[in-house]
């Protein structure tokens, strides 16, 4: 099996120059419990081989990806101008060969493109973001009507999974009352289950993007496939990669 054979690429109706791709926890040479194709420096892995894990997808990827500090904010870099280890959330790119990514292991990771290939964008949604407003950061940095946009919901922790508290819910249903829908009541008091794909696609639709794919895998309970923080605690992160050929 090569590298390639181990990543999930992205079943959407991108225009044909719009490249991406989005890795597992397969391929790569790190040891537990980062095994094995970590791709976060910040997690406690060997650098050594993090560094090797990133250079081994060299040769699948045009240039140097834009690796972003995330910090669970609103902040959009842009990969034709920035270096890597920008303070970002989100990151945008209009030059070809400009590589956008984030790094996840629960937390959604949107990929955005409109429908003439001339603007990509690869966003980190935790719920802290997603409920700031990283979405909307996002498609505003990006300058095209959002009518003319797709979106790509990558690997995340699932509704079965994902507990949070009521400040959690407050945050979302704050923005919109519609929120509601995706926080399930648990047995104790003040808990809920939550749907975050569902709470990013409300974000995207009440901005007027409606070709929304993906949101299927559930990093929490595809142990073999996928890092998850709420799992294991101390594990890998995974990267989820776009740019214009």
């Amino acid at each position: 099996m090569s590298l390639s054979d181990t990543f999930i690429h992205p079943e959407w109706p991108a225009p044909a120059n719009v490249k991406a791709l989005q890795t597992t926890r397969l391929g790569g040479i790190s040891a537990a419990p980062y095994d094995t194709l970590n791709l976060g420096l910040h997690v406690g892995d060997d650098p050594v081989r993090v560094n090797r894990n990133r250079q081994l997808l060299e040769p699948l990827l045009p240039s140097e990806p834009v690796w972003l500090e995330q910090v669970h904010g609103t902040v959009v870099a842009n990969a034709d101008a920035a270096e890597c280890r920008v303070v970002a959330d989100a990151c945008i790119a209009r030059q070809s060969g400009s590589v956008c990514v984030v790094m996840t292991a629960d937390c959604l990771p949107v990929l955005l493109c409109d429908e003439d290939g001339t603007v990509v964008g690869a966003v980190h949604a935790g719920w802290k973001g997603l409920a700031a407003g990283v979405i909307e950061a996002t498609v505003q940095e990006m300058g095209v009507a959002p009518d003319k946009l797709m979106a790509w919901l990558g690997p995340a922790i699932g509704p079965h999974a994902f507990e949070v508290g009521e400040d959690v819910r407050a945050a979302f249903i704050a923005h919109d009352l519609q929120a509601t829908v995706a926080f399930i009541p648990l047995a104790v008091a003040g808990k809920f289950r939550t749907d975050i794909a569902r709470l990013a696609r409300q974000r995207l639709n009440a901005l007027g993007i409606t070709r929304i794919s993906g949101g299927t895998f559930c990093t929490y309970h595809q142990k073999d496939k996928f890092y998850s923080y709420r799992r294991d605690g101390v594990t890998g992160r995974m990267g989820t990669f776009i740019w214009l050929a």
